[in-house]
């Protein structure tokens, strides 16, 4: 912390550590209390502090000429705060109808908070903002319109249907601290509404089709996630959102997904590649010719040698482990459930792979496998399994599905967290 004074500095000579233990400084804000000036900046703010004087002080604006000896005196210092840390960016890349929506609830319920559409702002408004993350949908970073892409033959996830300028340009003025007029994507009319004022959260989260696509947004990243759903899965999980919360009906839906493949494989797979996690959902083994696809394998495939990040294992890290869980301790009905832990490789790069085969049956057992898992980031015992439970009605909240989403969001938190005390560590180094 720098402190300047508009008045003549006062020396440590004027002081004595006897007589005067504290000194409240007082001052004012300026900006909003957020930490943000009103251009949208992270501002320098001026706050109320108590500092502990032994012998000396910063620079002061004693007013009268100081502080003699045995004497106590208020005074007013103008003290420079360190700027807030940058707003850490989280990726978040899956296809349409994939389980982002699911996932974000669960992660913003880790960080605390409801996540709620921007107050008072357009009510089909994408954004999504908590206590401590804001959730951008980059649908709204689309150049064209329903009746645009129509007319030029394109998807929404060609890329000549998004403006990936403008989406890197505002990724990073928010990462900077500086606020955005984002558009607006409306997904009921299909047509690009006028934008909303985003300002710079403590975690922005940018989910959606693309946020690892350009090379520009990549770079921004802190951390970034995959959601790798098999063909089979993704049809039943699309099939069921479109038509009870889009009002699609099943052949427009399924053409839609014919329409889509060519163009999910050119520009939404390849950035799996890219992620620091992948969660994959597949069909399960457990039932050999399984077609209903109710019960799945799941797996969590982790990059090794990410900063910030270690990866979750199962009894020994490093090792190869295959595990069925005591069914008297965990209930779990046909065809059972199966654990596996293992290094594997992932598109060239050393990866651990935690994977859930099956379901179980009362979530509250859920601690039995939790105290057999490491590096999960929880901040006290059974909070994967209270964040279950808290959340027991969200799709995929007896699989492998919502307890993956629910580690990884504890995860992205510890990132969070280490990024901000490693910004701490700096600041304190600097001061010395």
């Amino acid at each position: 912390m720098a402190c300047t004074s508009g008045a003549a500095a006062a020396t440590s000579s004027s002081f004595s550590s006897s007589s005067l233990s504290q000194l409240q400084l007082q001052s004012h804000f300026h900006g909003q209390q957020s930490g943000l000036a009103s251009s949208g900046t992270h501002a320098e703010s001026l706050r109320t502090l108590t500092m502990r004087v032994n012998g000396h002080c910063c620079s002061s604006g004693g007013r009268g000429g100081g502080f003699g000896l045995g004497r106590r005196r208020a005074f007013v210092v103008t003290c420079k705060v360190a700027p807030v840390k940058k707003t850490v960016v989280i990726g978040l890349a899956a296809d349409s109808g994939c389980g982002k929506s699911t996932f974000m609830r669960r992660l913003t319920s880790i960080f605390g908070g409801a996540a709620k559409p921007p107050r008072g702002g357009n009510p089909d408004s994408n954004t999504l903002i908590s206590d401590t993350t804001t959730v951008i949908c980059l649908d709204d970073y689309h150049s064209l319109d329903r009746y645009g892409r129509k007319e030029k033959a394109v998807t929404a996830l060609d890329p000549r249907a998004n403006n990936f300028d403008l989406m890197y340009e505002q990724v990073k003025a928010l990462k900077e601290g500086k606020s955005v007029e984002k558009p607006i994507y409306n997904h009921v009319s299909g047509l690009l509404d006028p934008p909303e004022t985003i300002l710079p959260p403590k975690i922005l989260v940018i989910e959606g089709l693309h946020p690892m696509y350009d090379e520009r947004v990549r770079s921004l990243l802190d951390f970034s996630i995959y959601l790798d759903i098999s063909d089979d899965v993704k049809f039943a999980w699309k099939i069921q959102r479109d038509m009870a919360e889009r009002g699609h009906s099943l052949e427009s839906i399924k053409a839609s997904i014919r329409a889509r493949k060519p163009d999910f494989d050119a520009y939404i797979d390849p950035q799996k590649q890219y992620a620091d996690a992948v969660i994959q959902v597949l069909p399960t083994q457990l039932i050999p010719d399984d077609n209903e696809g109710k019960v799945l394998r799941v797996r969590m495939v982790m990059k090794e040698g990410v900063k910030y990040f270690e990866p979750v294992y199962l009894f020994d890290e490093g090792s190869t482990i295959n595990w069925i869980p005591c069914g008297r301790k965990l209930t779990c009905s046909y065809p059972g459930i199966k654990f596996f832990y293992g290094p594997d490789t992932y598109y060239g790069n050393e990866v651990s792979v935690l994977e859930m085969d099956g379901q179980f049956d009362k979530l509250d057992e859920l601690i039995y496998v939790e105290s057999h898992l490491s590096n999960i980031s929880t901040r006290f015992y059974g909070e994967i399994t209270q964040q279950m439970l808290k959340h027991g009605d969200f799709p995929g909240s007896n699989n492998g599905t919502g307890l993956f989403q629910t580690i990884a969001g504890l995860k992205i938190r510890n990132v969070y967290e280490r990024i901000l005390a490693d910004e701490r560590s700096v600041l304190n180094r600097a001061k010395i």
